[in-house]
């Protein structure tokens, strides 16, 4: 018997840039024109049937019009879509084109687009470059950025994925303006965590600006982009592949994806990490880490964004409490949750220990509760 060792050791740069501005296409284009993938011609614009018309078309043409070989692939727009079976589409749809490994694939959308649209981009080919170009709040706080990419199963979301990180990532800021106000809405409950769980200053400033951000001001609008940049990227770059400090990222998440769920996504991804919000940390009260006042402030703050509160009376909330299992914190069976730590900071049970053990019991008590 012998044995031959086969030694691969990689350094690898995954850095990129994240421009936060207003109408971004041409800034794109011109990238793409100076090398940001190299010499590649071949691009598939990955978008949704919401985004196509707005945004993605336009994009297409420009890149068309400078030389370029675009097509579009279109999936139905919303959290349903983002399945195995959606992304097995999209493939196909990219062989019969002629799609190979000398392409490049451009996410234009929120997150759902830029999810799915990294997932493929990792897998195609054994793995293509992608850039992603946000058009909603929610991907611009949180899923465009962290190279996060996953699809959706009957029994978990976003269990199913990889890291992927994007050559570039582009928040057009313009593009809120043709948002639904309830997306709107739904963005500022990411933001609103970063500020609850990093920074206290955020926080206060969005208690300061809430009118200001919903009428797309373009100060405040940028600054809560940057913030929200920031703060992902003191946390990812610490740990890239979630082996500690990034669950931090998913404070609110337990209960706020169990809900989405449940809700059969009536609620939106905003609206359900909401509810979360306001359940770890009335179990941050219990445990002793924040005060009342302290989730007062933050029930007040999500209250100011429009945002729910409550479990609406149409969830079943015992299959709530069975579909926390399914969360990817789980460990050994037992149910893990990011605990906040007053304003603006979060509990390190642990060196490099973010999540905490809960008691099926207790968390069915927060529950019960809300």
């Amino acid at each position: 018997m012998s044995i031959f060792n086969v030694e691969l050791k990689k350094v690898v740069d995954d850095s990129y840039d994240i421009e936060v501005g207003f109408e971004l296409m041409s800034n794109l284009v011109h990238d793409i024109k100076q090398g940001l993938v190299g010499n590649i011609k071949k691009f598939a614009l990955i978008t949704d049937s919401n985004v196509v018309d707005l945004y993605g078309k336009t994009i297409c043409s420009l890149l068309q019009d400078a030389g370029y070989q675009v097509d579009l692939f279109v999936f139905p727009a919303g959290e349903k879509s983002k399945t195995r079976r959606v992304k097995e589409q999209i493939e196909d749809a990219m062989l019969e084109k002629g799609y190979r490994r000398d392409c490049c694939i451009i996410a234009v959308g929120g997150g759902v687009v830029t999810d799915l649209a990294g997932f493929v981009a990792g897998t195609y080919g054994r793995g293509v470059p992608f850039i992603n170009y946000a058009t909603t709040l929610l991907a611009a706080a949180d899923a465009s950025v962290g190279g996060k990419t996953a699809v959706d199963t009957p029994l978990a979301t976003n269990l199913i994925g990889i890291f992927n990180q994007p050559k570039k990532v582009y928040l057009d800021i313009a593009t809120w303006k043709t948002l639904p106000h309830r997306q709107i809405v739904s963005g500022m409950a990411e933001t609103i965590k970063h500020a609850a769980l990093a920074s206290r200053d955020l926080f206060a400033f969005l208690e300061q600006n809430m009118e200001n951000i919903f009428a797309l001001d373009q100060n405040a609008c940028e600054h809560i982009a940057q913030e929200n940049c920031k703060i992902k990227y003191q946390v990812v770059m610490k740990d890239e592949r979630e082996s500690g400090l990034r669950e931090v990222l998913n404070l609110g998440h337990t209960v706020g994806r169990a809900i989405e769920t449940v809700s059969n996504y009536d609620l939106s991804h905003g609206e359900a990490v909401a509810i979360g919000l306001v359940a770890q940390a009335k179990l941050s009260v219990l445990l002793g880490y924040m005060t009342e006042e302290e989730l007062n402030a933050l029930v007040s703050l999500l209250e100011k964004a429009g945002l729910p509160i409550g479990i609406p009376e149409y969830i079943d909330k015992e299959e709530l409490v069975k579909k926390l299992y399914t969360d990817k914190k789980v460990r050994d069976g037992k149910l893990r949750f990011v605990i906040q730590k007053g304003i603006g900071d979060v509990v390190e049970f642990a060196p490099g220990v973010y999540a905490t053990p809960v008691e099926e019991a207790l968390a069915r008590q927060i529950i019960m509760d809300m």
